[in-house]
């Protein structure tokens, strides 16, 4: 093996360790979030994306980056959350091809109460996946990152 084989596999193996984490981690948060609250990691991302926005809505196509979903399955979901009334849709005054997603008093309510499970669900995961040697560098790295400049 050549010295860009040696590379390549280098990244290979970290995305395969990444991969690793995240799956653990969204089957911990997938688990706790429906059990107690109804909600799936990717429902419970939208609500936290639409909240951060302090008290303004989001275009569709932000959505669909914040959640890592294609801008056809960000549609299906948001509607989805629109039919349980967590969110709404207002289309742009300015440009009528934008649709804005908005939280409601019952996306922020239910929000609220699921930030303790998540938070919780994801302190315990990542201590779990420290304890795993293949894991435990990429845990120390999390733990290391600055935090986040809006909070």
């Amino acid at each position: 093996m050549g010295i860009a084989d040696d590379a390549v596999e280098i990244r290979a193996h970290g995305w395969r360790t990444l991969a690793a984490l995240h799956g653990t981690l969204d089957v911990a948060l997938e688990k706790a979030l429906q059990a107690e609250h109804g909600l799936s990691v990717v429902e419970y991302t939208v609500l936290d994306a639409l909240n951060r926005q302090d008290g303004w809505h989001m275009r569709m196509q932000q959505l669909s980056r914040a959640t890592a979903l294609s801008g056809s399955a960000t549609t299906r979901l948001v509607s989805r959350l629109e039919d349980r009334e967590l969110l709404v849709r207002i289309l742009c005054k300015e440009d009528r091809r934008g649709i804005y997603t908005e939280l409601t008093d019952a996306g922020r309510a239910l929000l609220e109460k699921a930030r303790p499970t998540h938070d919780e669900a994801l302190e315990k995961a990542l201590a779990e996946a420290e304890r795993l040697p293949e894991l435990a560098p990429l845990v120390e790295a999390l733990h290391e990152l600055p935090p986040h400049p809006g909070g």
